[in-house]
């Protein structure tokens, strides 16, 4: 969240605090939920939106604390003897004078900390578990799915080597919306699969032309000599969406609920009273995702608290399927 502030600061709106855009964000999505008949608007405006809007809103609050300074200092009053019509005035004036352009600026610098930080703070066992995997399993395809921003294809010293391909949900908007206008009625993962199933369709092209590419190399391999049944193992935090979602697509499912030394602080629990200050869900969103949590305990194929353990455990689950004779 620094970034944030330090943006801002360079574009001349200092007195911002690092968390005011997270609370500023979660202000947003409660407050267009308590203006609209049900609260999946609110829900379905994207991670991204939310902290456009949140930006936009702080610095709007600058331009109007200097503008509403100024005029109570030309008429000699305090601001608050000001009259409704000239601080109405001042908002406006305060809302054109900050332009799309500086908002996105804003935004941009922010993301592009937060990969940044990824790289900086990954977890030190990361790297040596993606090379076991990959060892392991020489044609294995590695994608991340992700309902936010974050991109390991981004992080080019550290992450990005080891992942084929990334889906955001932001990147179908369409099928967003559909899922939020659906939110009352979400039960379980299968509303979910619309994300899973596009990186379906993400990693059959990957496969496609990986698989193309090779063939070229030996022409002497016959038409579907190296295909081969695939099994998909999803890995996530999150019990509603990495779980459930991906179940409902086919898909062995490991829960990635780490051990106190990781300090993991990401998804909805209600075990945990205190929310990350940069979490921008709604009360009614994470009533919902508790729900699906609980639906989604069924579908878990294993646990792992220590990230050294999830080749073992991935291993695991492919002597099992081959074992049921799949």
């Amino acid at each position: 969240m620094p970034s944030f502030a330090n943006a801002m600061h360079r574009f001349g709106y200092d007195g911002i605090q690092p968390n005011d855009i997270a609370e500023t964000g979660r202000a947003v999505r409660e407050e267009m939920a308590a203006q609209s008949s049900d609260q999946q608007q609110a829900s379905a405006l994207s991670f991204t939106d939310t902290r456009l809007r949140a930006i936009r809103r702080q610095m709007e609050g600058v331009r109007l604390l200097r503008s509403l300074e100024d005029v109570a200092k030309e008429w000699a009053t305090p601001i608050s003897g000001l009259s409704p019509v000239v601080v109405d005035n001042c908002k406006v004036f305060a809302a054109k004078e900050v332009p799309d352009s500086q908002v996105q600026a804003v935004y941009n610098a922010w993301e592009m900390e937060r990969h940044h930080s990824a790289e900086r703070h990954l977890y030190p066992e990361v790297i040596e578990v993606l090379e076991t995997i990959k060892r392991a399993h020489p044609g294995v395809v590695i994608g991340a799915v992700t309902d936010g921003r974050a991109n390991p294809l981004l992080m080019p010293f550290t992450l990005a080597p080891y992942f084929d391909f990334c889906v955001s949900w932001e990147d179908d908007q369409g099928g967003r919306q559909k899922y939020f206008q659906e939110l009352n009625e979400a039960t379980d993962g299968e509303q979910l699969m619309w994300i899973y199933e596009a990186a379906l369709d993400k990693y059959r092209d990957f496969e496609s032309l990986r698989t193309g590419l090779r063939k070229r190399d030996d022409e002497t391999c016959e038409v579907g000599e190296q295909d081969c049944e695939r099994i998909w193992v999803h890995c996530g935090d999150d019990l509603a969406y990495d779980v459930g979602g991906s179940a409902a697509c086919g898909a062995r499912t490991i829960l990635m609920e780490l051990a106190d030394k990781y300090e993991q602080t990401e998804r909805v629990d209600k075990r945990k009273k205190a929310r990350p200050i940069w979490d921008l869900m709604s009360k009614a969103e994470i009533e919902q995702r508790e729900q699906m949590n609980e639906l989604a305990e069924k579908e878990v194929t294993a646990r792992v608290a220590f990230l050294s353990r999830l080749p073992d455990t991935i291993n695991d689950i492919l002597e099992d399927i081959d074992q049921q004779g799949r």
